[in-house]
């Protein structure tokens, strides 16, 4: 029972250190380069396909949402008449 406490202990120890077992490759300076060159591209689309996306997606949706609240006003102000 002592054994298996202390495994786990151990086993936890090692998990929760700083440690990294992969080393990756620094992308920092890569990604400066590109925010940082002047091209006349905002910032927030610099990251291309994925920043357009993000930004286009949602802007699609407020426009559609604003059409939509618009027509349904406009649906409110003239109600169709009884026969």
């Amino acid at each position: 029972m002592l054994q298996n406490l202390l495994a786990l202990c151990h086993i936890a120890q090692r998990t929760i250190s700083t440690t990294s077992r992969r080393h990756f490759k620094n992308k920092v300076p890569e990604k400066q380069k590109l925010f940082q060159e002047d091209n006349g591209i905002p910032v927030h689309l610099k990251g291309r396909a994925p920043d357009a996306l993000l930004y286009r997606f949602p802007m699609g949706l407020t426009l559609g949402g604003m059409a939509y609240a618009i027509y349904m006003l406009v649906m409110a102000e003239f109600p169709k008449k009884p026969n």
